[in-house]
């Protein structure tokens, strides 16, 4: 039933451009040029019909395209169920694809946070007395033994 409004929509907007091109404007437009001058198109729409009968047909296409432009949209917005899946929604494909992507991501960040709170657990954990002083020693928080601090040492040489 979509694919028949589509079609539908596609030669409404064919007529409702090839109408707005017949139609003659201020330096007498495409009515009158391309089908040689007014003989043809007055031949074939009469004198003034042309002008009457292209402007009532543009309004009808233009009507009957934004009619067929919302009820496209009201369409495409709903979910549409299929019996055979036991009214369950369809998905496609693509929005499938994104929302495993986005789960993916989702999990990762989760493992991060995770990650984050064991790391501080471990840094918070109370180690036994050597243990500290080595930790600290190798993060250059405590310089090793026999080395003076900075502290003790005098930088003016007194």
């Amino acid at each position: 039933m979509f694919t028949i409004w589509v079609v539908f929509h596609v030669f409404i907007a064919i007529g409702l451009v090839l109408v707005v091109l017949m139609q003659s404007a201020k330096g007498e437009g495409l009515a009158g040029s391309a089908f040689g001058g007014a003989g043809v198109s007055g031949a074939v729409f009469g004198g003034r019909g042309a002008a009457s009968f292209l402007s009532r047909a543009t309004t009808v296409l233009a009507v009957l395209f934004m009619f067929n432009c919302a009820v496209l949209a009201f369409m495409s917005s709903r979910t549409r169920t299929v019996a055979s899946t036991g009214g369950e929604p369809v998905v496609s494909p693509i929005t499938r694809q994104a929302q495993a992507e986005r789960d993916m991501m989702m999990q990762q960040q989760q493992q991060q946070q995770q990650q984050r709170a064991a790391d501080s657990l471990m840094n918070i954990q109370i180690l036994p007395g050597d243990a500290a002083e080595s930790l600290a020693a190798q993060s250059g928080a405590i310089p090793p033994e026999g080395t003076p601090s900075p502290a003790t040492t005098d930088p003016g040489g007194n």
